[in-house]
């Protein structure tokens, strides 16, 4: 049997380091810190609970930090149950076996359950915004010096540390000496640079002309 804890990492999380000790001082062997930036998908949660057995423990600083609705919360309820895990939510203050917090009530559960749809939802909304001031909101840019065509390597450089900074692909062709904005993209592939913006991961590709027949 082991303990283990999950956080998300949600912004404006002021408990985040004394719910971590705490579950440190509890004994979990190890403590899962989900960041924001996977708040749709939660791959860590995903994970941490296909590695749990049978008679574990897992500890969660919230019920709606770990989980996005009420059908995912009711489904990771069975799973423990039939699984025998021991639960705890350290401010929902629940505790499956019920020794931790004697002093919480049906009527604590019910109101934690009422109130669920609308934390998780105010969590999910106020992630999102986050992300977005993060994207869009950039510094004004600066106009680049031109670069010496024989110097690839300050050019390459230049391209990489804009296009972390949050510029978009026209902006880095703009101010980047090359004729064509496929060439912004090999150099970012080149430098196995993740492209996190826009729908496609590198340059398109030359267009198929139309069937005459097909048209037809």
């Amino acid at each position: 049997m082991a303990k283990v804890g999950y956080i998300f990492k949600a912004n404006h999380y002021d408990t985040f380091e004394s719910d971590k000790e705490w579950m440190r001082q509890y004994g979990c062997v190890q403590i899962v810190e989900e960041p924001v930036e996977h708040e749709t998908l939660r791959p860590q949660w995903k994970q941490l609970i296909a590695t749990l057995g049978r008679g574990d423990e897992i500890v969660v600083s919230k019920f709606s930090n770990a989980m996005r609705g009420v059908r995912e919360l009711v489904s990771f309820i069975e799973f423990c149950r039939i699984k025998v895990i021991r639960i705890i939510s350290l401010h929902d203050k629940i505790d499956s076996r019920g020794d931790m917090f004697p002093e919480t009530t049906a009527a604590n559960v019910l109101e934690m359950f009422g109130a669920f749809p609308e934390e998780t939802a105010a969590l999910r909304k106020a992630s999102a915004h986050v992300m977005r001031l993060q994207q869009n909101i950039r510094p004004p840019m600066k106009k680049m010096k031109a670069i010496p065509k024989d110097d690839r390597k300050s050019r390459e450089s230049s391209i990489v540390d804009m296009y972390n900074n949050g510029y978009s692909i026209d902006d880095i062709w703009a101010v980047s000496g090359f004729s064509s904005r496929s060439s912004v993209f090999r150099v970012l592939n080149k430098n196995n640079v993740k492209l996190n913006r826009g729908k496609f991961s590198g340059p398109l590709g030359k267009r198929k002309k139309k069937d005459d027949s097909a048209e037809e």
